[in-house]
Order: C-alpha cells, then structure tokens, then sequence
C-alpha cells in the first residue's frame, strides 16, 4: 500500500511526480530545491540560504507525513558544484544531532532552475 503526500508548505513539485510517497513505513521524499513556498521565488541569497530554504522544504514534507529529522535514514545531495560541499555541509549538519543517515553528495551539470542544490530523503518509521 502506498500513500501520496502533498504539503502546501512546500514548492508544488514541477513535473508528474509526488513530494513524497509513503510506503511499508518508508518515506520516499523527492529532491528538493530552494523554492520558497509561500511566494515561490527561488532563495538564491548564498548558498547557505539556499541549503537553509532546501532543509525547510525538506522538513515541510516530512511533518506532513508525520516524520521527522530522525528519521532519515539516506539522504542524496546534488551540488551544482563541488567547490560549494562544505557550506551545504555546515547547514546540513544543523540538522542532525546523531545516529547521521547514510548519504552521498555528487557534483551534477545542472540542476532544476539552474539552483545550486537539490537534496532527496528516505525515511523510516517502523
């Protein structure tokens, strides 16, 4: 069984896919880039900003279906560029306290709406 979740405190998705599909108890939570939501511009201040606004949305989703942070088990970060790993990294890191999920960072040559970060989660609850 598998179930849709949708969230209006996070960016609509911009393509045939869901923000996130539940099913057996994992959270499969599509990449998610720094939209702002409520106004729909794209956070590009720093790339800080950018990871900050990225780890919002991210949380937007995982409330919505009743998880949390702690709850990560992997997580996958698309870098519009190598050189920008260890800013994403500061932010990213405010938001785990232990028990780190299991991740991978790579460098793309592009990302939707030429943004500097884009940021997937699965999650468990069981």
């Amino acid at each position: 069984m598998k179930k849709i979740i949708n969230t209006s405190n996070a960016p609509a998705p911009i393509g045939p896919y869901s923000q996130a599909v539940l099913a057996n108890g994992f959270l499969y939570v599509s990449g998610q880039i720094p939209i702002n939501p409520a106004t729909g511009e794209l956070s590009k201040d720093s790339i800080k900003a950018e990871t900050e606004q990225v780890m919002r949305n991210l949380n937007a989703v995982l409330m919505e279906a009743g998880f949390e942070f702690k709850h990560i088990i992997k997580t996958t970060i698309f870098l519009s560029d190598m050189a920008l790993f260890n800013e994403v990294n500061e932010v990213y890191a405010g938001y785990f306290k232990s028990e780190f999920p299991a991740r991978e960072t790579v460098a793309v040559k592009g990302l939707p709406k030429a943004v500097n970060v884009e940021i997937s989660v699965i999650a468990y609850k069981g």
